[in-house]
């Protein structure tokens, strides 16, 4: 089977890119593993909220200047600041095309309020999340009966530090009874499969309308809208104050709401989506790839003019861990890391952990490395790649999405396709 790029990963940095390549008219396949992180995400993204120094990011361009002095192996000083910028602009872009409802711009990040109601810097954020500032006089964090995913006294205590007069409520509904047999069961996703259904939507109404009618503001768990945003505006039109949704513990709905988004325009655009599938080996030739055999067609090659490892970081496998040791499992690349194991971890557990910079060596075009030479069609992208602290600087989503863009944008060019 040819194709002009396989992507490894079928993650946020997979699917921009296959995305992307599908616009210009490369026909793409990506090989998807498993469960995507970002599932286990709150849907949100952020491209910069911290200095390596800790300095916090307000403006974003001035951050991205800065970190290009601080931390020149960074993937945003490889690119540069005018390019970051400009393929953040496109990945909204891209985003807002496959139904993403996002609030956020690229001048300042603004912050979100997390489950636990403290405020978190983000770039991008969906439409339905609160950000401050919280302007309104009264909120009410409704909380659904039974439901362990979300604690609404704990988001109350903490969103009076911010002004507001806070209550917590809850709401009890009879619908939701087959699933309360099983706590397993009685969590975001499922609750959202039985709510989604329009059938449902008066009651939830019902049961929401007494605490919308005594306060300008109201927060409850983010357990509806698996496929899109129509409850919620459904919702919002009818009730007497605004309403709005907090991600619970993973798997959050949002995050899988926005995997299921890309996926469906990925596959929309003719991109091919080859699910529960791994590589698990390539034919190294002359410093490229030319076959990748997956397990589910052991004997039938995908041949690529060119290939994307956006297979992620330690948490999807894209990077293993051994006794002494970091290594990229796919490809073999070489990966940036201390020289022992003692340096892995610092010892303050909440300090920024030395492995989390641990990643795949890359050049300015982000080619990876095979004992000191680049391979020339293949591009790392996103979390796979070395250089970035994605939670402490608070970049992972934006070197996700800048990095599957700017390998695209390479890719096009190589291959002739449309700009």
């Amino acid at each position: 089977m040819r194709f002009d790029a396989v992507i490894i990963g079928g993650g946020l940095a997979g699917l921009l890119c296959g995305l992307r390549l599908q616009n210009a008219g490369l026909h793409c396949a990506i090989v998807s593993r498993g469960q995507s992180a970002l599932a286990f995400s709150s849907g949100s993204l952020d491209l910069l909220s911290v200095l390596p120094d800790g300095t916090p990011v307000t403006d974003i361009r001035t951050g991205l200047e800065r970190i290009g002095t601080m931390a020149p192996d960074h993937p945003y000083s490889l690119l540069g600041v005018e390019t970051v910028l400009t393929l953040a602009q496109q990945t909204q872009q891209l985003l807002a095309e496959c139904g993403a409802l996002m609030q956020g711009n690229l001048s300042r990040n603004h912050s979100r309020v997390t489950p636990l109601g403290k405020l978190r810097s983000a770039w991008l954020s969906p439409q339905e999340v609160p950000v401050a500032p919280l302007t309104v006089r009264r909120i009410c964090v409704a909380g659904i009966s039974g439901m362990m995913d979300f604690q609404p006294h704990l988001a109350a205590a903490s969103l009076c530090e911010y002004g507001p007069e806070v209550e917590v409520a809850e709401i009890d509904l009879p619908e939701l009874d087959v699933l309360r047999d099983n706590p397993t069961e009685f969590r975001a996703v499922t609750i959202a499969r039985l709510l989604d259904d329009e059938a449902h939507w008066p009651r939830l109404y019902q049961a929401l309308l007494p605490l919308a009618q005594r306060c300008d503001a109201l927060l409850m768990p983010a357990c509806f809208g698996m496929e899109d945003h129509r409850l919620w505006e459904w919702l919002n039109q009818r009730l007497p104050c605004s309403l709005h949704l907090l991600p619970t513990l993973p798997p959050s709905v949002p995050g899988l709401r926005l995997h299921r988004q890309l996926q469906r325009q990925f596959v929309k655009s003719g991109g091919t989506w080859l699910p529960g599938d791994e590589v698990k080996r390539v034919t190294l030739c002359a410093g490229r790839v030319s076959d990748v055999w997956t397990r589910h067609h052991a004997d039938i090659p995908l041949r690529p003019r060119f290939v994307v490892l956006a297979s992620g970081s330690f948490f999807s496998n894209g990077l293993v861990a051994e006794r002494n040791a970091i290594r990229e499992p796919v490809l073999g690349l070489e990966v940036r890391q201390t020289a022992t194991r003692a340096d892995w971890y610092a010892r303050d557990f909440f300090a920024p952990q030395p492995w989390q910079q641990f990643g795949v060596k890359v050049d300015s075009r982000l080619r990876p490395q095979v004992e000191g030479e680049p391979l020339t069609n293949v591009f790392a992208v996103g979390a796979v790649l070395g250089g970035f602290d994605p939670i402490a600087q608070g970049c992972g989503g934006g070197v996700s999405a800048v990095t599957a863009l700017f390998a695209a944008r390479h890719i096009i060019a190589l291959a002739g396709g449309q700009s």
